[in-house]
């Protein structure tokens, strides 16, 4: 299991002013620390950056790589401003993510940069319904990727989890259902998860329990390995990923 840091995101109503406003003291702080609580990736995320994105993108790989040598996990929506990242990067990132919509496009930067890749299963009408739609949307990625020579294991599936409080909570069972069918739809292929996303809109206290819930069955699925992305400096509070 890898854990994923998410607190880099220009969302955050803590971070997200530290990176609009580029200071780098406080993006680097926050690097530092989700180093520290034993993060394996960082996530970067700059949303969809529609004004000099690039320019954003590589500001904020090139501040944290001078603090931290954790791999980096480049997430936006602006292939743009991804491309610059992965230039800009000294090492080996993760692409977060690739969609159908997005396929042609970025599927090229994998083998360009040397990258791993999420594949998230968006469909083109948006959430797929249940396991098997989760699993048309995956093999039509895998199929793309593997005619331009990404391997399966350069893969990271993400079903989408989503909060089990509202209408949404049975594509938490969907999630789960389609990762058991991982296996056998893209052997050696990895998974991964926004773990904390299943608690979203839960009472604070709550939400805790929610996540550690959703962590134990998605550890009895195979294949053993699986990654979780955990803002908060990595403890109980966002995504699991493989």
């Amino acid at each position: 299991m890898k854990l994923i840091g998410e607190n880099l995101n220009i969302v955050s109503k803590k971070y997200g002013p530290a990176l609009k406003e580029r200071n780098a003291g406080l993006v680097q702080e926050l690097a530092i620390a989700q180093t520290k609580a034993g993060m394996d990736y960082l996530d970067i995320n700059i949303g969809p950056a529609r004004k000099d994105g690039n320019k954003f993108m590589e500001w904020v790989v090139t501040t944290v790589q001078a603090v931290t040598d954790v791999p980096l996990s480049l997430d936006t929506t602006n292939p743009i401003a991804m491309e610059a990242g992965l230039k800009a990067y000294r090492g080996k990132t993760l692409i977060n993510s690739i969609s159908l919509e997005r396929m042609e496009t970025e599927l090229p930067f994998v083998l360009k940069y040397n990258s791993d890749f999420v594949a998230l299963l968006w469909g083109r009408d948006g959430l797929p319904r249940d396991a098997n739609e989760r699993g048309a949307i995956a093999a039509e990625l895998l199929y793309n990727a593997n005619e331009k020579g990404i391997s399966n294991d350069r893969i990271w599936f993400d079903p989408i989890v989503t909060p089990a409080v509202n209408i949404a909570s049975n594509h938490v069972k969907h999630c789960l259902d389609f990762l058991s069918m991982l296996p056998d739809i893209a052997p050696g292929a990895r998974s991964i998860v926004g773990l904390s996303n299943v608690s979203n809109g839960a009472p604070n206290n709550l939400r805790p329990y929610l996540n550690r819930t959703l962590l134990m069955m998605l550890m009895k699925i195979q294949p053993p390995f699986r990654d979780f992305g955990c803002p908060g400096q990595g403890i109980d509070r966002h995504r699991p990923r493989q």
